[in-house]
């Protein structure tokens, strides 16, 4: 197995995509709440790019079965039921729910991904399940990291770093590119403690101030929810809802 990480989606080129797995990581938060929606029973998440496609979309549901959701700069949108905070989607809100997301980033990662062979969505509530998935696939691994703003983002790539690790421990013949090498090694020495770590970062740092502790908190939570979202054409599901 092959194993890339690239540290933001405007980094990797279509062709580094064709044939392989890839792994779309925005810890901080758009891939931390798509998983906990799909853990709480929605029926199926859709990533869209920009608001007005979210709300265009949405025509072409019943009102009392979709959702819409999303945020831009931390702050949730005006008009939409949910924001980015995992901590909205519980079961009794997102229950057989189709929710149609737009996010700063992870959006945006997802829907770059769309090349590669098969498409999961990962975050340390996952991050067990997902390499699980990806040793038994036995397939060359691209994990593409929304990073923020554009920007490298540790707490992405120390997640990346952590299914990695997870991989490296299960599976022999893992070849690693230098940033799943790296992100190997910072999430291993960090691994006691990384909160301390990501509490230094930009990212961890604007949500704060935000007022979003407790969205960070959950977040940081390892491999609490056992599932792997699929992204095939366009929609997001439970791996068992294919």
């Amino acid at each position: 197995m092959n194993l890339s990480v690239f540290a933001t989606e405007n980094s990797i080129l279509e062709k580094e995509l064709k044939g392989r797995v890839a792994v779309v990581i925005d810890v901080l938060r758009a891939t931390s709440t798509i998983v906990t929606a799909l853990a709480n029973g929605c029926k199926e998440v859709i990533p869209v790019m920009e608001i007005e496609e979210a709300v265009n979309m949405a025509k072409n549901y019943d009102k009392n079965m979709f959702l819409l959701a999303g945020e831009r700069g931390t702050v949730g949108i005006n008009g939409f039921h949910l924001s980015n905070s995992p901590l909205e989607y519980t079961e009794e809100t997102v229950k057989d729910k189709t929710i149609i997301i737009t996010t700063t980033n992870g959006t945006r990662a997802i829907r770059r991904a769309y090349e590669a062979a098969e498409v999961v969505i990962g975050c340390m509530l996952n991050a067990a399940a997902v390499a699980k998935h990806l040793c038994q696939e036995n397939k060359d691994v691209v994990i593409l990291c929304a990073g923020t703003d554009g920007k490298f983002s540790l707490d992405d790539v120390v997640t990346a770093g952590m299914v990695v690790s997870y991989i490296c421990r299960n599976k022999e013949e893992v070849e690693l590119d230098d940033l799943a090498l790296t992100s190997r090694y910072i999430y291993e020495l960090n691994k006691s403690d990384l909160n301390r770590l990501l509490s230094h970062t930009y990212h961890y740092g604007k949500l704060m101030e935000a007022g979003f502790e407790e969205d960070i908190k959950y977040c940081l939570k390892n491999d609490v929810i056992d599932l792997v979202p699929h992204y095939e054409n366009g929609i997001i599901r439970n791996k068992g809802n294919r």
